[in-house]
């Protein structure tokens, strides 16, 4: 839950001083609710546990797991960055107020009016992820007389324990040049006129739930720094490490708080380099779903409870795949709640399933919950990552409005989409 949840005066939950069910008659439903104070606090304990036990840190809010204007302005006053993955985060980002010098572009296939454009807005680094991308950062930056302040991404080769489709450090992965080959890339890199190789990238995994696999990476890059400096004489002045940090939708799911993690890095990032008496470099981390993924929940109206000849009740409500398609991307976990019955005995095991035309549109299977009727509000808690950034129109449904809340006050952050909007791009 958001840190600020509780019970209102009605006996509903309450987030950031807002009764839910005012909330769902003031914007209707489906709606993304964020809360302010949560999303603060995420980012003020990365800020402070890395720059603790490691001075020389940026964090840099990974845009992807909720790319809004107003999350980006709210990291940003914190003192954060942005690693955005592609034109349209580059462009929210610069249009939120985020300083260039403090905006790190990713992508395996950067377009080339995606890397034009940050080379014009002088974005802070540029994460090259193959050959072809090189040339052609390369070739994009001599035609503009510009230079493009580069990172490597890394390829380690280590299994984290995920997902399959959110693991990114195997050998398998489509991201980065492996790491044995990365000497050699770096002889075309320096071969570049226009390039200034800054430092190595690596990202292992999303929703790791154990700081080994980190420390492992550590060790591996430091590895590898040290036969680039040997080989390629070139010094690795920053070693981004991206993000992964899982985060508890489940009890079951515990990860290990933010200071633990920063500090195990940290250390491991000292102690390794100091073995091979490296000179420490700039350290970058890119959380995201840690940052946003428990400041935010979705709030559904239950259209209608289903039993089906005693196998399965089913629970309905007003959104679903199109809103939240993790469930059925990666098998996600859910928890949820009846907003109006918080206190009730959670007699009734259902399945909420969506409104679309889909047999996989569940988004929580096997709850146990108090009695439903159809009218009730259903709250679904950690959703403030990859849900509305992965949000469709499938079945031609609009998107959902999302709101911030804080003190008792909320305001629209996304509007909610209309029929209207579904037309707008459309030429008959």
């Amino acid at each position: 839950m958001p840190l600020t949840s509780g019970i209102s005066v009605h006996n509903n939950l309450e987030i950031g001083g807002c009764d839910l069910a005012q909330l769902a008659e003031q914007y209707g439903t489906p709606l993304y609710i964020m809360d302010e104070e949560t999303l603060r606090a995420n980012c003020r304990a990365y800020l402070r546990s890395f720059t603790e036990n490691y001075a020389d840190t940026m964090v840099a809010y990974a845009s992807k797991a909720l790319s809004v204007a107003g999350i980006l302005q709210i990291s940003g006053e914190e003192g954060l960055g942005v690693d955005v993955v592609s034109g349209g985060e580059l462009h929210i980002a610069l249009k939120s107020g985020i300083a260039p010098a403090k905006i790190i572009l990713h992508g395996n296939n950067k377009s080339p009016q995606e890397l034009e454009t940050a080379l014009q807005a002088e974005v802070g680094l540029i994460v090259v992820d193959n050959a072809a991308e090189l040339q052609k950062l390369e070739e994009t930056a001599a035609r503009l007389s510009k230079q493009a302040s580069i990172l490597l991404r890394v390829t380690p080769g280590i299994e984290a324990h995920t997902h399959d489709f959110i693991k990114t450090g195997g050998f398998d992965s489509k991201f980065g040049v492996h790491i044995d080959q990365v000497c050699t890339f770096l002889k075309e890199v320096q071969r570049c006129r226009n390039i200034d190789f800054r430092g190595l990238h690596t990202h292992i995994g999303s929703q790791i739930l154990d700081v080994n696999p980190f420390s492992f990476a550590v060790e591996k890059m430091t590895e590898l720094i040290e036969k680039i400096q040997k080989h390629n004489q070139l010094e690795v002045k920053i070693l981004n490490l991206g993000g992964g940090l899982g985060i508890s939708h489940l009890e079951k799911e515990t990860p290990p708080p933010v200071a633990h993690y920063a500090k195990t890095i940290c250390s491991e990032i000292k102690y390794h380099f100091a073995k091979r008496r490296l000179p420490l470099p700039q350290l970058i981390v890119e959380p995201g779903r840690s940052i946003v993924g428990r400041a935010g929940v979705t709030l559904y109206t239950v259209g209608a409870v289903k039993d089906n000849k005693n196998i399965r009740q089913y629970l309905f409500v007003d959104g679903g795949l199109s809103d939240n398609p993790r469930p059925m991307l990666y098998g996600a976990k859910y928890t949820a709640d009846l907003v109006g019955k918080l206190s009730a005995r959670k007699t009734e095991r259902v399945t909420v399933a969506g409104k679309f035309c889909e047999s996989g549109d569940v988004l929580i299977k096997d709850i146990y919950l108090p009695p439903a009727a159809a009218g009730d509000l259903l709250v679904v808690y950690a959703t403030g990552a990859y849900n509305y950034s992965m949000s469709s129109n499938y079945n031609q449904n609009p998107r959902p409005a999302m709101v911030l809340v804080n003190g008792g006050k909320s305001r629209v952050l996304v509007r909610r989409e209309t029929y209207a909007d579904l037309l707008a791009r459309q030429e008959f």
